[in-house]
């Protein structure tokens, strides 16, 4: 509830006079925050509410929140939050930044930035690509190996309290039927038993950390070319201390629920390929899921709010519900292959093809190139020198993908995995991981003709791969010998290729 009404402060940072500019303020509200945005400053004031879950009730309680949110947003984003300013109010009654006199409010001021910044944005105008996708993994992945653990905490604990807090929303919702909001929480409690000594483990090692909370695309933005973090959750320890794991699913999940899968598994893929943990792609489902299911309840709650029986925020809450269902919709694991020689397009079908394997956000996508560069400790862009590409080298290569492949299918996970495989041995130990996890194989043979190889690899872009037109023709002079793989043509483009793929999987 409400309990200051904050008029006077709202007055005094509604004026242009009081930060000394000539342009009007723009404002902007949330729940629990009201926004001025003056000059080329933004100040963020706390709304005077006292909820279940956050408590602005007082000045000092106000400014106490905007100390820790300079503080943990300054993990990820030093350059937006520049300090707190104090609301007080002057001996002749008249309020001002800092003065002498008593406080009365409190308010973070950051560097302010277009709405255009934001990713949420940059997603609606259709301005997300691959690069900047692959940098924000990275980002985040930086962002949790510095994050603080919780040396306390119980992992299925600490997601039991997510699935309390959405039954008690889901209990007091008329958008949703009593009988099917009592399935979809019977099923989540169902999946919780199932994973929970796996959340436990994933606790006692660390996983569990004092994450940003609330990752989703509105909350990244670009500042001067690069993804950085802001607004992360301040006002409430327990919401923010989890796995790192469901910390990132909000953002797949949000990527998902706008139709761009491509780009959520690619997300998926670049973070585990730096965190290695790769047995957690397997809970990232039930967590997306989960993620979903809290959006279904909380913008059901708006809808309700705004009085609302029809209209959109009904249409996205239920748009929520139905994702969650439809991911924890149980796929088997399973193992899929691509070989074929440099210019075939291996990487790119496998990366089209890889978020339709599995439960969402798809499958782990493992190649020998990117593996390469790892086992040297390089980027995937550089370069390697010959001995990277001795027969000795590429067995440990080929050897590390199949232990990573077998990793991630013994845990339940599925896996595309993309290389030459020129050589049968290579193709036969492929197809080994995958019988002795007990899954399915597909293996595929990418082919076209050699001129189309030779311009494709011409005309590459430096990336992961290494191979040059020598590369390619010592390839073809060796030969891959006889293939029981499906032949697929891969002239057309690889989105039509991909689409043949799963096709043949699906059927």
């Amino acid at each position: 509830m409400i309990v200051d009404k904050q008029h006077e402060t709202i007055g005094f940072l509604e004026r242009a006079d009081s930060y000394g500019c000539a342009q009007a303020v723009e404002g902007l509200e949330t729940h629990i925050s009201r926004i001025f945005l003056a000059g080329d400053r933004a100040y963020k004031l706390k709304r005077a509410v006292d909820l279940p879950y956050v408590d602005f009730s007082t000045p000092a309680k106000r400014l106490a929140a905007c100390e820790k949110e300079i503080s943990l947003n300054g993990r990820a984003a030093p350059s937006l939050y520049l300090g707190v300013r104090r609301i007080t109010r002057d001996s002749d009654g008249r309020l001002a930044f800092d003065g002498p006199g008593e406080m009365v409010d409190a308010v973070v001021e950051m560097k302010r930035f277009g709405q255009d910044a934001l990713f949420d944005r940059i997603a609606t105008e259709g301005g997300l690509d691959a690069d900047l996708m692959e940098r924000t993994a990275a980002m985040i992945a930086r962002f949790h190996d510095q994050a603080e653990i919780d040396p306390d905490a119980v992992g299925d604990d600490n997601i039991a309290g997510v699935l309390s807090i959405n039954e008690a929303g889901f209990e007091t919702s008329q958008v949703f039927e009593k009988d099917e909001a009592a399935r979809f929480s019977a099923l989540f409690r169902e999946r919780l038993e199932r994973i929970a000594p796996h959340l436990n483990r994933r606790a006692t090692d660390g996983k569990i950390r004092r994450c940003h909370g609330d990752l989703h695309l509105r909350n990244i933005c670009l500042i001067d070319g690069e993804p950085v973090l802001f607004d992360c959750i301040e006002f409430n320890d327990a919401i923010a201390t989890i796995d790192v794991l469901y910390d990132l699913a909000f953002l797949l999940m949000d990527l998902w629920h706008r139709d761009l899968q491509g780009y959520a598994n690619l997300v998926a893929n670049r973070y585990l390929d730096l965190t290695g943990d790769e047995t957690g792609l397997v809970l990232l489902p039930f967590f997306m899921a989960l993620r979903a299911a809290v959006r279904a309840h909380v913008t059901a709650t708006q809808a309700e709010e705004a009085g609302e029986g029809e209209g959109k925020l009904v249409d996205e809450a239920r748009s929520y519900f139905d994702l969650a269902r439809a991911i924890l919709e149980e796929k088997p694991a399973m193992l899929v292959a691509m070989g074929g020689y440099s210019g075939s397009g291996k990487s790119t079908v496998a990366d089209r093809v890889a978020p339709s394997v599995g439960a969402p956000p798809g499958a782990r996508a493992l190649e020998t190139d990117r593996m390469r560069k790892s086992l040297y400790h390089v980027p995937p862009e550089t370069r390697l020198g010959p001995e990277a590409y001795t027969q000795a080298a590429s067995d440990r290569v080929y050897d590390a993908v199949d232990r990573h492949a077998r990793a991630v299918l013994t845990a339940g996970g599925p896996v595309v995995v993309n290389a030459v495989f020129s050589r049968e041995a290579e193709r036969q130990a492929i197809a080994q991981v995958a019988d002795a996890a007990g899954v399915r194989f597909a293996g595929f043979w990418l082919e076209a003709p050699a001129d189309v190889l030779r311009a494709r690899v011409a005309a590459r872009d430096r990336g992961p791969s290494d191979a040059d037109e020598a590369v390619l023709a010592a390839q073809i002079r060796r030969g891959a010998g006889e293939i029981g793989w499906p032949r697929i043509d891969c002239t057309p483009p690889p989105d039509e290729v991909a689409l043949t793929i799963v096709a043949k999987l699906d059927s």
